[in-house]
């Protein structure tokens, strides 16, 4: 059976806000000490924020716009003493299309802005979706 692919156009919806502005100094994943954020959404999709409370459990997707896309196998976390890896089988952002997943808890709305911890990614990183987290599905 061919394969036949698609191109997608993927918009974002709003951008991270962190006193993180290097990859240098962001963590690998949010519960390593990753800070609040804000995120600025679009006045357009500010009406999508409704039913939200502070308190929720949020899943953030997000474009990992300065990541690498042409690595396809890596060290996990970085450790050159590890094996190579495939990106599909590790969490690093670099990777064909690389979309950031971050669980989150909303600390504060403020009209279409939301503050959300822990969130690793840097300022300026694009968000393309924002969906409640399932207890019993989600990761952790």
């Amino acid at each position: 059976m061919a394969m036949t692919f698609s191109t997608y156009t993927v918009e974002p919806i709003g951008v991270i806000r962190s006193e993180i502005t290097s990859l240098d100094d962001s963590p690998r994943q949010g519960y390593e000490g990753a800070p609040e954020v804000w995120i600025e959404l679009d006045e357009r999709v500010a009406a999508g924020l409704d039913g939200l409370t502070v308190g929720d459990q949020l899943i953030v997707l997000t474009w990992l716009h300065r990541a690498q896309r042409d690595v396809l196998q890596v060290h996990p976390r970085g450790n050159q003493d590890a094996p190579l890896r495939g990106v599909f089988a590790t969490r690093s952002p670099a990777r064909p299309n690389p979309v950031g997943i971050h669980r989150v808890s909303l600390v504060e709305i403020d009209g279409h802005r939301l503050k959300v911890a822990p969130v690793e990614a840097i300022d300026g990183t694009p968000v393309i979706d924002i969906k409640p987290a399932l207890a019993r599905a989600d990761f952790y």
